[in-house]
């Protein structure tokens, strides 16, 4: 939490309610900033390496205004956060994702808010339908058809952004044929262009999902039917399947009938479904195991018969929700991931479901390189969680996927990073040549740079520290963009 006298002058300017004085994802290394920035050639300690080539994007939650009610870190306006890489120099510049619910906010209110707060549902004179919470395509960033587009968790409107300068291109509808909308974590296929998405309800019993063609054509869609309602977080892509995600954390009865937030682990397994990426819904095959919930997928592929899903499981995080945090104890207590990688094995022949514990370190926030997305990887990086009731991201973990054997770097214990990226070298052509890219923000200067590290050497730490000239909030989920898929946009 941060000191009396700051959090007096934060409320006193009116840039944070006094609701919201006891909100720690407000504050400290959360605190939004205040302006978007632009900064061209950063100083460097050390040296940028000349074979890296390319963008680093990261999307996060930044409130434009300060929240009056109570507030959600998920809430937040989405903004990203960019720095390019070429010849040995950096830029580096921030700007808001325009989303439509934030410029009808700016001029006046979109006539929704965050998930601590009555959803427009429950008011029966709204005229949202589907969209109940403000729509702020702050969770994800992805690279397709030339420019990226900002996704959101809740499942929302694609937000076209444009790679070069981070200004908001528009929504994306893919020509006007997208049915409802689009979820954070839907992926883009390295090999054919494709961007397979899923879309998910709040309360009816669905889930969807479809594929665009790399000209931004909707080339397939369908439904899967569902025994309820679920709040699927991700999804698995490999060469000819998509996997779906049926798991225990829904919605109370009392949730869903008063449509407010209010989630429970219900007492059923967890189900994955395996379903060809243009099938219709009545192929999927579903395979249950242990309950548990995922919010990260680290990669999957194809084996034999079998489908292979390694992603991050959630454990109990053994923390009580504090008291010391007033109306936001239990959103801090859901907020303390307690994560470890498993490997689940599908086989597509006899219906067997094998699982597989890679490590028992606690991490979350897992990235591979793009290049393999959907195809076999023996390494992943992940964010190392420090033990505490606040998300903080203290370093990074290197995984051997085949072991489960590790390298760590840790950050200076005053540091906090956020989900990193991989960078291939330039002209590589194996898996984990290239470098680590994470934005790092010291909490106690409020200064931030973007370390680069050397993939095939952790635990030498950085290569270079880029030095950045405004703060970065600590954030969700980036993409890299290679400097050739750049070339064109």
């Amino acid at each position: 939490m941060a000191d009396d006298a700051a959090l007096a002058r934060r409320i006193e300017t009116g840039a944070l309610s006094p609701l919201n004085a006891l909100n720690p994802y407000v504050q400290g290394v959360y605190e939004p900033v205040a302006r978007e920035t632009t900064a061209e050639d950063l100083p460097v300690i050390g040296e940028i390496p000349a074979d890296l080539h390319g963008a680093f994007y990261r999307n996060g939650p930044n409130p434009a205004q300060a929240p009056q009610g109570l507030h959600h870190w998920f809430d937040g306006d989405g903004m990203l956060h960019a720095v390019w890489f070429e010849n040995g120099k950096a830029r580096y510049r921030n700007r808001y994702v325009r989303s439509a619910d934030h410029l009808a906010d700016l001029k006046g209110g979109c006539g929704a808010g965050g998930v601590m707060e009555p959803s427009t549902r429950a008011n029966p004179a709204s005229t949202r339908g589907e969209r109940v919470y403000k729509d702020t395509a702050n969770t994800d960033v992805v690279l397709h058809n030339g420019s990226l587009m900002a996704l959101w968790y809740i499942s929302g409107e694609p937000v076209r952004v444009d790679p070069r300068t981070l200004e908001t291109i528009g929504g994306e509808t893919f020509g006007g044929k997208l049915p409802r909308h689009v979820s954070a974590h839907s992926k883009v296929d390295p090999r054919t262009g494709e961007f397979v998405f899923f879309d998910y309800s709040l309360y009816e019993p669905w889930m969807s999902f479809g594929v665009v063609s790399p000209t931004n054509e909707l080339t397939h869609f369908a439904r899967v039917d569902l025994p309820g309602p679920r709040l699927p977080h991700d999804m698995g892509l490999t060469e000819n399947y998509v996997i779906l995600h049926d798991l225990p954390v829904v919605f109370t009865e009392g949730g869903l009938r008063r449509s407010t937030w209010n989630i429970h682990f219900a007492d059923q397994p967890a189900r994955f479904g395996v379903i060809p990426r243009n099938g219709s819904g009545d192929q999927i095959r579903w395979f249950e195991t242990d309950s548990c919930y995922i919010y990260h997928v680290v990669n999957a592929w194809e084996d034999g018969d079998e489908v292979v899903m390694t992603a991050c499981m959630m454990t109990p995080n053994g923390f009580p929700p504090n008291p010391e945090y007033g109306p936001y104890a239990a959103m801090v207590n859901v907020l303390a991931l307690h994560a470890v990688p498993v490997e689940w094995r599908m086989n597509m022949r006899t219906g067997e479901v094998r699982k597989r514990q890679l490590d028992d370190r606690i991490g979350e926030f897992p990235v591979i390189n793009l290049d393999y997305t959907g195809r076999r990887t023996k390494w992943s990086y992940h964010v190392a969680m420090a033990p505490t009731e606040l998300q903080r991201f203290k370093g990074l973990i290197k995984y051997d996927l085949e072991t489960g054997a590790a390298t760590t770097w840790d950050y200076a214990p005053s540091q906090f990073g956020s989900e990193p990226a991989f960078a291939p070298r330039v002209g590589t052509t194996s898996e984990d040549d290239g470098y680590v890219i994470a934005f790092v923000t010291d909490a106690g200067t409020g200064k931030s740079e973007v370390q680069v590290i050397d993939a095939r050497d952790m635990a030498a730490g950085p290569v270079a520290r880029v030095l950045l000239p405004t703060r970065v909030p600590a954030g969700f989920h980036g993409t890299w963009a290679r400097g050739d898929q750049l070339a064109g946009a």
